[in-house]
């Protein structure tokens, strides 16, 4: 990407920082489709679930929200860490649910499908296409930017660059990159947590507020998560809330 990146800077002209981010925006949405087919499992091994009085609740629950997918696995998560987790991958007719084995274990089946109801929350709430297209815009910008600093010889004269070029340009922007991000990673992060909170809600709705509540403790518990994170440091960086936070949310939607 970085070798395709270089020749579209050097053989498109002045617009080359728009055609950078079409096909860096294609190649991500190449890779969102074939991770879960065709990448993950080089790295894990994926088997189709098998405990059937937990597989036909799972698919009542996808029933009632409306989600469609080409299978429910079983990830070797536990070759590597006790860490817990379950999500859905891809997008179309790619789309999967993984359950991590150590989850499985971890979890009672009344609350494994309330922490997939949260899951199925950021697919019937959009988040996963409305993180894609903020991270398309941001991309564009910070793109347009490059392309601007790359005609401007201050930039490079500025950091003791004699003689400017387009590799030179884009190992520059890399550096100076953290500064801007760094500025903007409490809005990313408030907006992530948002997500979380309407996800929450969401799996209320659909499944047990108390089994969500109960199993958010056994994972946090589990992945070993801090539970009372310094506000303002959990402000800034954190994309998902404290745990006392969240749950403390979540019996609130469960009065409401």
């Amino acid at each position: 990407m970085i070798a395709l990146a270089l020749w579209i800077m050097e053989t498109t002209g002045g617009n080359w920082w728009l055609y950078v981010w079409i096909v860096w925006l294609t190649f991500t949405l190449v890779m969102f489709w074939a991770w879960p087919a065709l990448i993950a499992p080089l790295f894990n091994r994926f088997s189709p679930l098998d405990d059937e009085s937990l597989k036909q609740r799972i698919q009542a629950l996808m029933d009632k929200c409306g989600f469609r997918s080409k299978g429910i696995f079983v990830m070797d998560g536990s070759r590597r860490s006790g860490h817990g987790n379950a999500y859905f991958t891809g997008f179309g007719s790619n789309k999967r649910i993984v359950f991590f084995d150590t989850l499985l274990e971890t979890l009672e089946p009344d609350e494994i499908e309330a922490v997939l109801a949260h899951e199925l929350g950021h697919f019937r709430l959009r988040h996963i296409q409305k993180r894609l297209l903020s991270t398309a815009a941001i991309s564009f910008c910070a793109l347009a930017l490059l392309g601007w600093f790359a005609a401007q010889g201050w930039f490079f004269h500025g950091l003791g660059i004699s003689q400017p070029s387009p590799w030179m340009a884009l190992l520059l922007f890399m550096m100076v990159l953290p500064v801007f991000t760094f500025i903007l990673q409490p809005l990313l992060s408030r907006l992530s947590r948002k997500h979380e909170f309407e996800a929450d809600a969401y799996a209320v709705r659909q499944s047990s507020g108390k089994d969500l509540a109960q199993a958010l403790v056994k994972m946090y518990r589990e992945n070993a998560s801090t539970l009372t994170p310094d506000p303002l440091y959990s402000a800034w960086h954190d994309s998902h809330p404290p745990a006392p936070v969240r749950i403390e949310r979540i019996y609130a939607n469960m009065n409401a």
